[in-house]
């Protein structure tokens, strides 16, 4: 496994530290500076269109994620005032999308928590009964609501895509005590924005959580309840055996299902509509939960 508490002491101030499929992450000396990108990928590309503010939808509802909740969490500060901007970037064009973050140990596995059978988990279904290794009773419906929670962890892959592993495999990789307080944590935090989310119309179908160790403690990083990283259903057109509308990226999942892409190669424009109406999703998504305008509409 990468030493990555050796890896962030031998960083240079100001290198590009990651690259991944939306955000940048730079180091700027005791913290990081984590930028969103507006692209967007899908069936592990990132496409060549970009989604104009979508970096910006991203970390303004993570921002409010993290001060909902009651949790330790990276988020430093999103006032870029007072720090040095690395080379090649322009303080106008990171605000909004950018948060000073601590240095944290990432812990190599995404929390996944599941309330409805969807995704993945419905084709895991159909082909076994189960989901990541968890039975399920017989004759559910795509999209149906579980009555708890489900906890289906997976490993974080650097390319490719992540793979489902169960909570057994999850202990031989990262150990019990660790294991069992993710998952503690994840259903937790999952299950209070959930509730919030319902307040407000829509459905928190699923999610995924990163954590990292900060001084001996696991603390919440990465993004929280994005439209990137989970799904949100308006609940008044919920209906279950059926595929639900979206505020996420399953809109252009679909667009692209719709093409002649092969998902083997390099994957193709978006037109201008599937651009729009996806910008539009993630802005109603913000203020929706947030319930103020979006600042850069």
């Amino acid at each position: 496994m990468v030493n990555q508490k050796k890896l962030v002491e031998e960083m240079v101030v100001g290198a590009l530290v990651r690259q991944g499929k939306v955000r940048d992450v730079y180091d700027i000396g005791d913290y990081f500076l984590m930028v969103a990108s507006d692209r967007i990928s899908a069936f592990d590309y990132i496409l060549p269109t970009r989604i104009p503010d979508k970096g910006r939808v991203l970390t303004q509802i993570s921002k409010f994620w993290f001060d909902f909740f009651d949790v330790p969490h990276h988020l430093v500060s999103t006032d870029l005032d007072g720090i040095e901007i690395p080379e090649g970037l322009d303080a106008g064009d990171l605000a909004g999308r950018s948060m000073i973050v601590k240095k944290c140990e990432v812990v190599p596995i995404e929390c996944v928590v599941r309330g409805y059978l969807v995704g993945s988990g419905w084709r895991d279904y159909q082909a076994t009964g189960s989901v990541c290794g968890i039975d399920l009773s017989a004759g559910l419906k795509n999209c149906a609501k579980f009555p708890e929670a489900l906890f289906t962890p997976a490993t974080k892959e650097e390319s490719g895509h992540d793979e489902n592993i169960s909570f057994e495999r999850m202990i031989e990789l990262i150990g019990s005590e660790t294991s069992n307080e993710l998952k503690e944590k994840s259903l937790r935090v999952y299950e209070k924005g959930r509730d919030f989310a319902a307040s407000k119309g829509i459905i928190l179908a699923d999610t995924k959580f990163e954590w990292g160790w900060h001084d001996g403690e696991l603390i919440l990083i990465d993004e929280v309840l994005t439209p990137d990283s989970s799904r949100f259903w308006p609940a008044d057109d919920y209906q279950e055996g059926r595929n639900q509308a979206s505020f996420d990226k399953q809109f252009v999942r679909e667009h692209l299902d719709s093409t002649d892409w092969d998902k083997n190669s390099e994957p193709p424009e978006l037109p201008q509509e599937i651009v729009d109406n996806t910008r539009a999703k993630y802005i109603d998504a913000y203020e929706r939960l947030a319930g103020e305008a979006f600042p850069w509409k």
